[in-house]
């Protein structure tokens, strides 16, 4: 069956899938594990090529890639993203084998070696067929979900790929739900805004003075409204911002309950990184215009948060430690920042925890999460995080379209 004959179904789902429900909640004998990663430059020749990946088919000048390169040079052209899921690729591993799992992990990326398609074909030749997936990315939205699920369906086709995903001995690659409210992947968040706010406090600075601002990727206003189910309105930003937004209060109430000293600290949710032309509009405010604007409120102290980011990735290095920081030093500003999950055994171990609710089928009643958001979807809803400036693509792990 090709993906045209397909219009409604899962596509490339496993058996359990193919139901389209929002929880598979019968048991799934996953035998693999894929890690699905972003991708980056491991060298000076490598930063060009790896930027024209990220930019296929957008058609963005080489001479417009080296102003975003020099990010990466100023680091000698490595970004520290394949280093840091080469570590979470061995502690997923060693955990899954502490559990007894039995599933080996295979690490493919989007953009940079190696590739999504070598990983997946090694575990087709090594003879694994039900895949389940975890993406280095905790929300919703196309580039952090949807062209994941995109990719999966591009290697298990025919018309590019491989077809590993058809014939009479096909590949499926299931997802596991998106994590941004599982309490292995937030621990690390409270642990950092916990130590920055205390110790600021315990310093003589009053709650007033001191901010925290919960840092994420900006995206372009059009998909962040298409980020989430087309059937729910989740407000301004759609799913995207509603999940960070709902994941801060979280940290900051936990934080109030906690420390009742820190119960007036005021936060926001901004956004970084942004890449597009100015035409276009993204998701704002800036975090070096709050950052510029905070002494006139009296603040003396900022902590920013990367919340959007799963480790200390090149936009975290480069546009919150340098030009957030510098933003945070030309204000006069105390400034901290927060740590990222990385490998944090909470983070591994709640990993983890996502594949044995596929592999038990744990009913979504007893899926922990902390937000009202959550448990979001095993098998993402028709039309979720679709980018319509880059027209229409089949995507695997979610009900067709």
């Amino acid at each position: 069956m090709t993906t045209a004959d397909m219009p409604s179904s899962v596509l490339y789902g496993s058996a359990a899938a193919q139901s389209g429900a929002e929880h598979i909640e019968t048991p799934v004998a996953y035998d693999a594990i894929l890690l699905a990663g972003f991708g980056g430059p491991e060298g000076q020749d490598d930063v060009i090529p790896f930027l024209r990946n990220v930019t296929r088919g957008r058609g963005i000048p080489d001479e417009r890639l080296e102003e975003v390169a020099t990010h990466y040079r100023h680091f000698g052209g490595v970004s520290p993203i394949n280093e840091q899921n080469r570590e979470l690729l061995r502690a997923l591993q060693a955990e899954a084998d502490r559990r007894g799992l039995g599933l080996p992990v295979y690490w493919g990326n989007r953009n940079w070696a190696p590739m999504l398609d070598e990983a997946v074909t090694s575990a087709y030749e090594d003879g694994h067929r039900t895949v389940l997936a975890i993406a280095t990315s905790a929300y919703s939205s196309y580039s952090s979900d949807r062209q994941y699920r995109e990719d999966f369906a591009r290697v298990l086709g025919t018309e590019s790929g491989t077809g590993l995903g058809e014939g009479d001995d096909p590949m499926t690659i299931d997802k596991v739900r998106l994590f941004f409210d599982h309490p292995g992947f937030v621990e690390p968040f409270y642990e950092g805004v916990r130590d920055a706010v205390t110790a600021w406090l315990e310093s003589g600075l009053t709650a007033s003075e001191i901010r925290v601002l919960f840092s994420t990727h900006s995206v372009p206003m059009a998909d962040a409204e298409r980020s989430g189910p087309r059937d729910r309105d989740f407000g301004e930003g759609g799913a995207y911002s509603a999940q960070h937004r709902a994941v801060a209060q979280y940290l900051m109430t936990r934080l109030a309950d906690e420390f009742a000293g820190a119960a007036d600290v005021d936060w926001s949710l901004v956004f970084q990184s942004r890449s597009g032309p100015p035409t276009q509009p993204w998701l704002e405010p800036d975090v070096n215009d709050v950052i510029a604007d905070l002494p006139a409120q009296g603040v003396k102290a900022v902590a920013v948060v990367p919340l959007g980011f799963v480790s200390d990735h090149m936009e975290v290095l480069w546009d919150l430690d340098n030009e957030a920081k510098e933003s945070a030093d030309e204000a006069g500003l105390a400034f901290a920042r927060t740590r990222t999950p990385g490998v944090h055994p909470a983070y591994v171990a709640g990993l983890i925890d996502l594949v044995e609710e596929r592999l038990n089928g744990t009913p979504a009643s007893e899926r922990p999460h902390v937000t009202d958001l959550g448990p979001w979807f095993d098998v993402s809803r028709p039309g979720s995080d679709e980018n319509v400036r880059l027209g229409f693509k089949p995507a695997a792990a979610g009900v067709a379209p």
